[in-house]
């Protein structure tokens, strides 16, 4: 198995206890190489957590002469992954770069044109594709148990206060950019081919910075379902992160559960439409009722032997390596990333935000 050199570009939250730690669990398929950050004391972290053999930088622009790096993960703050990542592929890297990837569409497609250009390959972190709860919700949908799919709700919420440098608009901030990338790349998964039509509403009501911390996205189209996402960080009471409606059936879900159930046609009372006033047999007015077969499953995580971020994380990762040295299918494409960040520049556009940071 080839064993590729990797380069981390931060080692703030997301380099440090993400792409770090992800890099560090496949040994037999990853070797930290180097690593850049401008805080001297994450380098010397660094140096202890990943072998004091590793080279540590101040500036990124330090490795872009090296010859041995296979990969460079771009884990440096939002608003710097374009200027970056176009740098990284005009000296030749390969680039894993972490969401959100760009603020507009236009900026993705800049990323591709460059990518084809210096022969580069490409890569767009959105580990949520691999998450265990949303393949069983596609399956579950796939396999025609729940009917037409009417509706899907999507609930990326909590109750927080937040006033970090992702609550401003400068630094791309705010939930659509933060945690929007992981239920919008899930959303319009499950909305298919087709560009939908899209409705947001956006607030500030616990941020300390300038940016939206409520998101109401809807999206639509002829004959897709209507799917509801909403990234809040004022809902104190969150009792689902999927809830779907479907013609057969329903189903609820969070990280680690999948709770559904359906009925089958062929098992129910036949019924016809009855335009007159209903009674039932004693003569008094009444409701029509039916008792409906429903048919109840549940899916579990092994929370104990698997956690759900570290699990979506590493199968990321292990698709990302098989692409690389095997030439296999990449999962998660650019074109689809350009697609979900065209819907979230429009919402910005739906919502333009005062700014005063």
């Amino acid at each position: 198995m080839k064993k590729l050199n990797v380069a981390i570009l931060g080692q703030g939250r997301s380099g440090w206890k993400i792409h770090g730690v992800s890099v560090l669990n496949a040994p037999e398929k990853f070797n930290p190489a180097a690593i850049v950050d401008p805080i001297e004391s994450r380098r010397e972290k660094a140096a202890a957590r990943y072998g004091k053999n590793i080279d540590t930088y101040a500036d990124y622009k330090e490795i872009l002469d090296r010859k041995d790096i296979d990969l460079v993960i771009n884990a440096t703050p939002s608003h710097r992954h374009v200027e970056t990542t176009l740098d990284l592929f005009a000296h030749g890297f390969n680039v894993l770069c972490d969401k959100p990837l760009a603020r507009t569409a236009g900026e993705v497609q800049l990323l591709i044109d460059a990518a084809k250009k210096n022969n580069v390959g490409f890569y767009i972190f959105q580990q949520s594709r691999f998450a265990a709860y949303f393949t069983e919700i596609r399956k579950i949908i796939e396999s025609g148990v729940l009917g037409r799919i009417v509706q899907i709700s999507i609930s990326f919420n909590g109750y927080s206060r937040r006033w970090d440098w992702q609550t401003v608009q400068a630094f791309n901030g705010g939930n659509l950019l933060n945690t929007g990338p992981h239920p919008m790349d899930q959303a319009l998964q499950l909305f298919g081919d087709g560009y939908p039509e899209i409705k947001c509403f956006m607030d500030r009501v616990n941020t300390f910075g300038d940016a939206e911390d409520y998101v109401k996205v809807i999206l639509s189209g002829k004959g897709k379902p209507v799917i509801d996402v909403e990234i809040s960080s004022c809902k104190a009471y969150n009792p689902f992160l999927y809830n779907i409606q479907g013609s057969k059936g329903g189903l609820t879900a969070t990280m680690d559960t999948v709770n559904y159930k359906y009925f089958k046609p062929e098992e129910c009372e036949e019924q016809h439409l009855i335009k007159e006033p209903l009674e039932d047999e004693a003569g008094e007015p009444t409701y029509c009722f039916e008792n409906i077969k429903w048919h109840e499953k549940e899916w579990k995580l092994d929370t104990e032997k698997f956690g759900t971020f570290a699990l979506m994380t590493g199968k990321y990762y292990d698709m990302l390596h098989a692409h690389i040295t095997e030439g296999t299918e990449l999962v998660v494409t650019s074109e689809q990333v350009k697609k979900q960040i065209k819907v979230i520049e429009e919402c910005h556009r739906q919502n333009p935000l005062s700014k005063f940071v």
